[in-house]
């Protein structure tokens, strides 16, 4: 596995790979870190996103999870940029609970390219998130995308 840790606006992040397909997106520093051309592709694509574009996070992505969970952040990834869904519309969208799709999306492995800072509980009040400094760093991320909800 290959890792590349950089800084960014919401701290050091490190992205990692296996076989050209991005695995995870983690908060620090890796001492493992390493360039690789498709980490810099996507190193580049997330700076992009911290410029205030919406990129094309159109690149190779192997979450490790469940098929559940998978399905939870496939769902995620369709939101557009600078909009939100709440917990309750992600589960009506797929057939599940709100319950269970705020559990996968706080199983999150690839935060910001799979967008689980756009999900809100009901009503559009903010709540957890797991990476970073928590619910602050998903307010910088919504932020960022000058996000359409209710309660920011």
């Amino acid at each position: 596995m290959a890792q590349l840790s950089f800084h960014s606006p919401i701290g050091d992040l490190t992205l990692s790979e296996e076989e050209n397909k991005i695995v995870s997106l983690d908060w620090g520093w890796s001492p493992l870190s390493k360039e690789t051309s498709f980490l810099i592709k996507a190193k580049n694509m997330i700076n992009l996103y911290f410029d205030g574009e919406a990129p094309d996070f159109k690149i190779a992505l192997d979450a490790y999870g469940t098929d559940f969970q998978k399905r939870v952040w496939q769902a995620m990834i369709e939101i557009p940029y600078g909009k939100t869904m709440t917990y309750g519309e992600l589960a009506d969208k797929i057939g599940s609970h709100p319950r269970a799709v705020g559990s996968a999306c706080g199983k999150n492995p690839i935060p910001i390219i799979i967008p689980c800072h756009r999900i809100m509980g009901k009503n559009g009040k903010l709540t957890g998130y797991s990476g970073g400094e928590g619910i602050s760093t998903k307010l910088f991320l919504l932020e960022l995308e000058k996000a359409t909800t209710k309660n920011l």
